[in-house]
């Protein structure tokens, strides 16, 4: 065998060899996932029922849902410098989940800091949120190198999925468990969260034994935060960015005040705040392949817009009633949704932004993305506090937000472009075959949920 014959050779043996390790990383991944849904479950998921339960007022919660995603977001304007210091995008995403575990320990101890047990939370889940999105730009670079562009739809949607399922049970026994502890709820709080923890241990595991493809730094991109906002609107990423952060700053002057308005003024049971949460949560993850193989198939545009128009109207919806039954079917549509806008968006990223410069601008994209979180919550604090309505207070926060999600989708959707090849299809059909494939799943998970029985 000559030399070049014997070069062509290793190369062939080691694509191979990579493409093996890829397959089982993408596998370890899902398992990854899975087990951080669960902490996602029993812990994150109830940090604003233990503020209620703290006796946290308005702008807390407030301060609660929006500060510490806000920092996560600016401390990743650090993030690119602590990768190439480290050189490895394993390592980083590592070290930041296993700090982000610990974090757990402090959370559960806020109870004993008296009137400052609300103050501690907001410390301490900022923290959790830092340590959880610091890494987050070196995921997307580094999972955006293992799944290439035409099975990213499908993957995600059945990796999302799974996970999904995982963080339903999750929500179920953590609602069941606070229920049961309902004399001593601190107590309750406690074992969710330190089950939370060892939950995001074991994700860590998965993680560290995931293989990860040669990475090289970029240090030839020289581009500025400032130049990156100069450039944003010229450019399709730069659109698609400024709308998901106004369409977020229109969100997030509702979205942290449902649970104070499910556990103050409606004063839901645990159990009852928990079955709301997983109707979502279900709805979502049951529909969510089905949106993903849309993708794929018909674009991310389409789907974008589709699920992008639809959105808004969760917010307005729960001004109509607040009977349990109908918020069950107001947060499955939620979840229906809000699973197309997701996989979309996610999707959007990788379409519209070359992998050389992935990990900067979607940093950048982050700290934009939280200081519209910020400021949309402390607005709808305000309104909150200052509501000049004869009707329940949260219901102005729920009319804004859901006129302000419409007015940035018919704002921004239509300037936003598709940049692959892909089929053609309608709204409607579209979102037919979605609706019936997914009530398909929900009927046939039932049935077979009552016949394991």
């Amino acid at each position: 065998m000559d030399l070049q014959s014997w070069k062509q050779k290793k190369k062939s043996v080691e694509k191979e060899t990579n493409e093996s390790k890829i397959k089982k990383s993408l596998k370890y991944s899902i398992l990854d996932a899975s087990f951080y849904s669960a902490m996602v479950g029993f812990g994150e998921s109830f940090f604003s029922a233990f503020a209620v339960f703290l006796k946290s007022s308005n702008s807390q919660i407030g301060l609660l849902g929006s500060l510490p995603q806000t920092l996560g977001s600016i401390i990743q304007l650090f993030s690119e410098k602590l990768l190439n210091l480290l050189n490895s995008r394993k390592r980083f995403v590592c070290i930041s989940a296993f700090l982000q575990a610990l974090m757990y320990i402090p959370i559960a101890l806020v109870f004993f800091f008296g009137e400052f047990s609300p103050y501690m939370l907001i410390l301490f889940v900022c923290f959790y949120f830092i340590f959880g999105m610091i890494a987050g730009s070196a995921w997307s670079s580094w999972m955006g190198d293992m799944v290439n562009e035409e099975e990213r739809g499908s993957y995600f949607s059945k990796r999302n999925t799974i996970a999904g399922f995982i963080s339903f049970i999750a929500l179920l026994t953590a609602g069941y468990l606070l229920q049961n502890f309902d004399k001593t709820q601190y107590l309750g709080f406690t074992i969710i969260f330190i089950l939370a923890f060892l939950f995001r241990i074991i994700s860590v595991i998965y993680l560290s034994l995931k293989y990860e493809p040669k990475y090289i730094a970029q240090k030839d991109d020289k581009t500025s935060f400032i130049d990156f906002i100069k450039k944003a609107g010229s450019r399709d990423y730069g659109v698609f960015i400024l709308f998901l952060c106004l369409m977020n700053f229109s969100i997030y002057i509702a979205a942290p005040y449902f649970a104070a308005y499910m556990l103050y003024d409606l004063r839901l049971t645990y159990i009852q705040y928990t079955i709301l949460i997983a109707a979502a949560v279900i709805s979502k993850y049951l529909s969510m392949m089905m949106w993903g193989k849309a993708v794929d198939k018909y674009g991310t545009k389409k789907v974008l817009t589709l699920s992008g128009f639809l959105m808004p109207s969760v917010s307005l919806l729960w001004i109509f009633s607040p009977s349990l039954n109908y918020l069950i079917l107001v947060q499955m549509f939620s979840g229906f949704v809000w699973a197309g806008f997701e996989i979309a968006s996610f999707n959007f990223f990788f379409d519209t932004i070359i992998p050389q410069k992935r990990a900067k601008y979607i940093s950048y994209y982050n700290v934009l993305n939280g200081i519209a979180l910020f400021t949309g919550a402390m607005a709808g604090a305000l309104l909150i506090k200052y509501n000049m309505f004869s009707w329940p207070k949260y219901y102005t926060v729920f009319l804004l937000s859901g006129i302000l999600r419409y007015l940035m989708a018919f704002l921004f959707i239509p300037r936003l472009k598709e940049v692959r090849n892909v089929d053609k299809i309608t709204y409607p059909r579209l979102l037919f075959d979605i609706l019936t494939t997914s009530t398909t799943s929900l009927v046939y998970g039932i049935a077979t949920f009552k016949k394991k029985r």
